[in-house]
């Protein structure tokens, strides 16, 4: 129970981490002062890409772009509607997991050799929703989409 009161803190202090933080000032030191470890490091074009995961608990994953000079190029929400458009057929995994983040969860369903992967989001103004990309045995993506996350509804 302590681990979710954490993680629910920790998702519930993101505004002031981000506000604390300015594009093209704050340096690679600032950002891991608020936010931490990062729970990837993705070598970038431009730099290194720190990934901030707060799935399952959280409907946000940030990715947040240290430059080649140490300091912070992009902070960005990546769990939106224009990035799942991104998302299509034969894409692959790690291309997938680069783009959004870790999953809230992931479902295996041997029989069809394909797992499916789900992330939390909130369609603006207020719609929990949930992204699933499914992907087959060679680990690419078949299908994608979103519903209503209905984990969300009061019982």
């Amino acid at each position: 129970m302590g681990w979710l009161a954490a993680m629910l803190s920790l998702a519930g202090c993101d505004p002031r981490r981000i506000a604390e933080l300015e594009e093209g000032v704050s340096t690679e030191a600032d950002v891991r002062a608020r936010f931490g470890q990062p729970e990837q490091v993705w070598d970038a074009p431009d730099g290194r890409v720190f990934e901030y995961n707060r799935q399952p608990q959280g409907q946000k994953n940030y990715m947040i772009t240290i430059g080649p000079d140490g300091r912070m190029t992009a902070l960005r929400q990546v769990l939106t509607p224009e990035n799942f458009a991104r998302v299509k057929p034969g894409m692959a995994m790690e291309d997938l997991r680069r783009l959004l983040g870790k999953p809230a969860r992931r479902i295996p369903y041997p029989l069809k050799n394909e797992t499916a992967w789900e992330w939390r989001w909130m369609q603006p103004p207020n719609s929990p929703m949930v992204f699933t990309a499914t992907l087959d045995d060679d680990q690419r993506v078949t299908a994608a989409g979103s519903s209503p996350d209905r984990s969300a509804e009061a019982p």
